[in-house]
């Protein structure tokens, strides 16, 4: 039997109210692990009707998606509590950076300092350079426009570095040994038709995770990137999964729970000689060149 050694160590995870996050939370739980989750449901033009409707239907596209980024943490959190885990949460905006040191205080108090950090929220609006691809519909495609880019870096790149910056500090001041910090970016980070800002903030995730890897790993400090392909967290559509089913050599649409495992490996002992990597998680829907 394989020894994760994952047993009582203190994982923080953004994000993580619903999708991989929250899978991702579950599966460090059932190794022991001491699991504190963040999030934040970002405005939506979706009245609470229409999200409760989209639950209820539980058809894929833009509504589910929302429907699903607004739950709040408490049902994940009573989850994993009455399977035996210890877990905690706070609703946080990391678009402003000041939430961030107060983040890991609370996650210290509640379960201790961060061992593990997983950096998995995100910021995504649809955004094109092609005028003939723009769309009206809610949730549709739209030019680029500076309060959107930069909303786009503030919480998919600048949050992730001061996040791993925060561990850093907090990890050398208690004298920690051994950290680990994984980030989740995207399969389509270097280039994505009608998503341009999310792609381009996303490659600025892989950029800062392999610098770091090469600057902590004198720390004792592993820095790995996980990159999934299409993986139904509600916004795929029932035409584009049979599409992406189609299209993926493993003939299926990722889950959040596909992608978790992964996370979960690169955290373990297993890896502890893995740094500075990204792993595709698609099923094949992109390969390693």
């Amino acid at each position: 039997m394989i020894d994760p050694q994952l047993e009582d160590k203190v994982v923080l995870i953004t994000g993580a109210n619903h999708g991989i996050g929250a899978a991702t939370a579950r599966a460090f739980a059932a190794q022991g692990c001491r699991v504190f989750i963040t999030y934040y449901r970002e405005p939506t033009d979706y009245a609470v009707p229409a999200l409760a409707a989209a639950r209820v239907a539980g058809v894929g596209g833009d509504a589910l998606y929302r429907a699903m980024q607004q739950q709040p943490a408490d049902g994940l959190v009573a989850q994993i509590r009455q399977r035996g885990g210890l877990a905690g949460a706070l609703e946080a905006d990391l678009s402003d950076p000041h939430t961030i040191p107060l983040l890991f205080d609370r996650c210290a108090v509640e379960l201790g300092p961060v061992d593990i950090l997983v950096n998995n929220h995100t910021y995504c609006v649809l955004e094109t350079f092609d005028p003939g691809r723009v769309t009206d519909a809610q949730g549709g495609i739209r030019l680029p426009s500076a309060p959107v880019i930069d909303a786009h870096f503030a919480v998919n790149a600048r949050a992730f570095a001061l996040l791993m910056l925060e561990y850093l500090q907090r990890y050398l001041a208690r004298g920690a040994e051994r950290g680990c910090i994984i980030n989740l970016s995207t399969d389509a980070a270097h280039a994505h038709v009608a998503n341009v800002s999310y792609a381009a903030s996303k490659h600025a995730i892989e950029s800062y995770s392999r610098s770091a890897a090469m600057e902590l790993g004198c720390y004792g400090i592993r820095v790995n990137i996980v990159a999934p392909g299409p993986i139904q967290t509600g916004y795929i559509t029932p035409e584009a999964e049979a599409d992406i089913a189609a299209g993926t050599p493993l003939g299926r649409v990722g889950e959040p729970e596909d992608v978790a495992d992964v996370i979960v490996f690169l955290a373990s002992a297993q890896a502890s000689w893995m740094t500075g990597q990204l792993l595709y998680v698609g099923g094949g829907w992109r390969m390693h060149q």
